[in-house]
């Protein structure tokens, strides 16, 4: 059963039983381009108990797919990955000396019909990385798809499986919904999903006791199944995803978070215990 906070105490108990704290961004830290009200100040309060936050302690998707094809994959160098997704992807597989086709490439950013006839494969490819992508297109599915199902040995990575993000105006449609007509025509799924992954990236070494680790999210079932997979505890908001009657209501979720409040700014609450 989740645990709704609700008094300055909870949040006080929830603050001095977790040491490390791994956050969600999008819907949990901001929403679009607009900090969540509050969270700059329970930052604040949990850099106050030394849990600090360096630039080199924030992991995004993108990185960790471009560290999972050369650090485990360990694709080679001559090997190169078909991109569907954005600028950002495509700066992370670079720092990781993999190359890359599609992605920001305009001969892909195209709404011409796509001729089968005129498209020569590059056997170089040996993995396809899907992101979130506000030009996706039939051409650049209709390549991955081609990289996908005549190769078996092509690697498929994927970002996130997120099928919507909140954006300032309202939800729309994320990552996992932009590769989803791969996953029906390949009949397959992606190889590895993020968790998966994490567990694995040497890069990401963080020297923490998951029994005093929490994860925060607004996804039940990428964020809080995220830390529940790691032995994490989870605690969910409502500013994003998840709604409370999901939670709370007559018919709650499969997955159960440890916790719930409306938002991360509630945890300023704990200071009036104190005082």
């Amino acid at each position: 059963m989740t645990y709704r906070l609700n008094s300055s105490e909870d949040y006080q108990k929830l603050i001095d039983n977790y040491d490390t704290w791994f956050f969600d961004c999008d819907g949990v830290l901001w929403r679009g381009d607009n900090l969540i009200d509050g969270v700059a100040e329970v930052l604040d309060i949990l850099r106050q108990r030394r849990i600090k936050v360096e630039l080199d302690e924030i992991y995004g998707a993108a990185y960790a797919s471009a560290v999972y094809l050369s650090s485990v994959l360990k694709l080679p160098k001559h090997k190169k990955a078909y991109v569907i997704g954005m600028a950002g992807l495509e700066e992370e597989l670079r720092e990781e000396g993999i190359s890359f086709l599609g992605g920001t490439d305009p001969q892909d950013n195209t709404l011409e019909p796509f001729d089968l006839t005129k498209f020569t494969a590059d056997p170089d490819v040996a993995a396809v990385v899907c992101g979130g992508d506000t030009q996706i297109n039939y051409t650049k599915l209709s390549k991955a798809f081609r990289y996908l199902y005549t190769n078996p040995e092509c690697h498929w990575v994927v970002t996130n499986e997120d099928s919507t993000f909140p954006s300032p105006g309202g939800i729309l449609p994320g990552a996992g919904s932009l590769f989803a007509p791969l996953r029906y025509a390949l009949d397959r799924n992606p190889s590895l999903t993020l968790f998966h992954r994490s567990q694995r990236l040497q890069r990401l070494r963080i020297n923490f006791d998951p029994s005093r680790t929490i994860m925060v999210g607004d996804r039940l079932n990428t964020d809080i199944l995220f830390g529940q997979n790691g032995g994490l505890s989870t605690l969910v908001v409502f500013t994003g995803i998840t709604t409370e009657d999901e939670i709370f209501g007559p018919y709650p979720s499969p997955i159960v978070p440890n916790y719930a409040t409306k938002a991360l700014g509630d945890l300023r609450l704990s200071q009036s215990s104190q005082g």
